[in-house]
C-alpha cells in the first residue's frame, strides 16, 4: 500500500477560511443534490436514472476533496470489485476509451455518474489490492483530472447511498462495476438480473 502526502485543505475550526470551504462545499452538495433530482436522459451519454432519482446522498458532496483512495472489496453477486476511500463503488462506461484514455460522460451524464476526481498533480493514489501501474488520470473535457484503472476512467452512480452499493451494475447494459484490473464485475449465476 502505498500512502500519499497529507494536504490541510481547511483552516483551524471556527475560522473564516474554514467555516467559508464549508459553506462552498454545502453549497456543492445542494446543486449536485438538484442536479441528480431533475436529470433526465435526454442529450447525455450514459444510463437514464432511477424512476425516482433521490434528492440526496449521503456520499461526499465532493468527490475527490480528500485523499485519493483505491481498494478491493468483495460483493455476494459481483466478485471483487473496486472502491473508493468512503467505500463506494466504483464504475467504468463501455463508451468511454481505455486506449488512450478518454471520459465521455459529460454534463447531466456526469452529474449522475460523478467521476472519481484525481488528486492533485504530484500526489500519489494510495491503493489496496489493486497493482498501482494500473491507475493514471485523464483529464476530462471541462479540465479537471479523472483517475482512471487499465485506462478506463472510474466513475461514482449517484443512486449508491450507501458504501457497497452496487445500483449501477449493468445499467443501460453499459455501465459495470469495476474489476481490480480493469474489467467489468460479472453477477454470479443465480443473482438478480440487470
Amino acid at each position: 500500500m502505498r500512502n500519499i502526502r497529507p494536504t490541510r485543505t481547511e483552516g483551524p475550526p471556527g475560522s473564516v477560511r474554514g467555516t467559508g470551504r464549508l459553506a462552498v462545499l454545502a453549497a456543492a452538495g445542494l446543486a449536485a443534490a438538484a442536479l441528480v433530482a431533475g436529470c433526465g436522459s435526454s442529450g447525455s451519454s450514459g444510463g437514464s436514472p432511477p424512476a425516482n432519482p433521490p434528492a440526496s446522498s449521503s456520499a461526499p458532496a465532493v468527490p475527490g476533496t480528500s485523499a485519493a483512495t483505491l481498494r478491493t472489496t468483495t460483493d455476494a453477486r459481483l466478485g471483487t470489485v473496486v472502491t473508493d476511500s468512503a467505500g463506494f463503488t466504483l464504475y467504468r462506461f463501455d463508451k468511454d476509451s481505455a486506449t488512450p484514455p478518454t471520459a465521455t460522460c459529460n454534463g447531466d451524464c456526469a452529474a449522475l455518474w460523478p467521476p472519481a476526481a484525481a488528486p492533485a498533480a504530484g500526489t500519489a493514489v494510495t491503493v489496496n489490492g489493486i497493482d498501482a501501474k494500473l491507475v493514471g488520470t485523464v483529464t476530462r473535457a471541462d479540465g479537471s483530472r479523472q483517475l482512471t484503472l487499465a485506462g478506463w476512467p472510474l466513475y461514482r452512480y449517484a443512486p449508491d447511498h450507501n458504501p457497497g452499493d452496487t445500483k449501477g451494475q449493468g445499467v443501460q447494459g453499459v455501465w459495470f462495476a469495476v474489476t481490480p484490473t480493469g474489467d467489468r464485475a460479472a453477477a454470479s449465476s443465480g443473482g438478480s438480473g440487470y
